[in-house]
């Protein structure tokens, strides 16, 4: 099916995304909008229509995380569910996808571009934060959960779900449970609950 004149194909944005990815875990803000392109294969000006500066695409490569991160939250279930789920996709992208070079790249450019690491953290990690605390409050006024601080609740929640894989994935170092990752994402998910379960 052929696109109608001015559609945007969103697999041109993708592969610029795809790109940057790899080109700012290489080479941090030294990677150019130039070199976007060409990885991506298009154009500067298709570049330039989709994602203004360095900074537009990270804030989207962190959007685009946190989207794939919090899907379960959008999902019907029980609260164990939803979130047992939710730390599953927290662990297997830190884990197994590509965080190790994200994070370095990140690592790399936050001292010299603290703009772009504000803005990555605030459009991704931030924002998973924000929707699991929204979904959080949720559950506290159905009942269903008692979670007097909603904020707080969620990053204790992504914290108990991750433990030490930021830093080890970070590090490059192996992850000795990266295989476990179901029974973890469950067992996360059970002691949260027991622990906001209302009296």
């Amino acid at each position: 099916m052929s696109r109608a004149v001015g559609q945007i194909d969103p697999r041109k944005s993708e592969a610029i995304l795809d790109a940057a990815t790899d080109l700012f875990g290489e080479k941090g803000t030294a990677a150019t909008m130039d070199e976007i392109a060409r990885r991506a294969g298009v154009s500067k000006q298709t570049l330039y229509n989709r994602f203004g500066s360095k900074l537009d695409i990270a804030r989207a490569l962190a959007a685009r995380r946190s989207d794939a991160v919090t899907a379960p939250l959008r999902s019907e279930g029980d609260p164990e569910t939803v979130l047992t789920a939710y730390a599953h996709a927290l662990l297997e992208k830190i884990v197994h996808g590509e965080a190790g070079a994200s994070l370095r790249g990140l690592a790399m450019i936050s001292p010299k571009a603290p703009d772009i690491a504000g803005a990555i953290y605030d459009s991704g990690p931030g924002e998973s934060l924000r929707r699991l605390s929204t979904w959080l409050a949720d559950q506290d006024r159905r009942g269903l959960l008692h979670v007097p601080d909603p904020d707080l609740a969620a990053e204790m929640f992504s914290g108990m779900a991750l433990g030490h894989s930021h830093l080890r994935t970070l590090l490059g170092v192996d992850h000795p449970d990266g295989n476990r990752i179901p029974e973890r994402a469950r067992e996360t998910a059970r002691r949260f609950i027991r622990a906001f379960t209302p009296d």
